[in-house]
């Protein structure tokens, strides 16, 4: 009998040899761990693959799979200019050069140079008592309701800061009264760009966003 068997064991479990029985932790649940966590890395990797395929065959824009947040560029675009009514050239326009000062000689030399201007003049003199000595400011230009937004608007970039109004006339002409602001015509650079600007107005902008 070995001095490892227990007593009273008797020899059916009676040890013998020089090599003893391990104890070893059953294989079987560590192999189940393992199957478990590579099933779960193969479906993870499976998912992933399926959202990239989503994602090319749609483009990214397909609103259950989320993705970085889209940054939208913001771009100006010219729009056509709005419709303005026909201006007259000015040597179809008629003025009136009228002096409501107390210097002399403005109306003359000022209905002069509109004429090296291109425009007609029709009288030259001094206001009339309704205006005489009443124009605090660089000038007025007068004429029919009509002519509001086409002949006056044509005249007024001539003498910068004066006022347009219309009055009752029936004819086409205008007045140009000279006020005691008035220090000169603007000058022929500057009243060629602002006649230009009438006749070809800038496009406003407009923005459009693209992403």
């Amino acid at each position: 009998m070995s001095m490892l068997t227990p007593p009273g064991m008797g020899g059916q479990y009676r040890i013998t040899g020089d090599k003893y029985p391990r104890m070893r932790p059953s294989r079987r649940r560590g192999g189940l761990v393992a199957a478990a966590v590579a099933s779960v890395a193969v479906l993870g990797l499976i998912g992933w693959g399926t959202l990239q395929l989503i994602d090319v065959f749609t483009g990214g824009d397909n609103p259950t799979v989320a993705g970085p947040a889209k940054h939208c560029r913001t771009r100006t675009a010219q729009a056509p200019a709005a419709h303005t009514a026909a201006l007259p050239e000015p040597g179809r326009i008629t003025v009136n050069v009228y002096n409501a000062t107390k210097r002399s000689g403005l109306a003359k030399t000022t209905a002069d140079e509109l004429k090296k201007r291109g425009f007609r003049i029709g009288a030259v003199g001094n206001a009339t008592k309704a205006y005489d000595k009443k124009v605090k400011g660089t000038g007025l230009l007068l004429g029919a309701p009509a002519a509001q937004d086409t002949s006056l608007r044509v005249l007024g970039t001539q003498l910068a800061g004066a006022q347009a109004r219309a009055d009752t006339r029936k004819g086409a002409d205008l007045d140009l009264i000279i006020g005691d602001g008035f220090k000169g015509l603007s000058k022929q650079t500057a009243a060629d760009q602002a006649l230009t600007a009438l006749t070809a107005p800038a496009p406003t902008a407009a923005t459009k966003k693209s992403c």
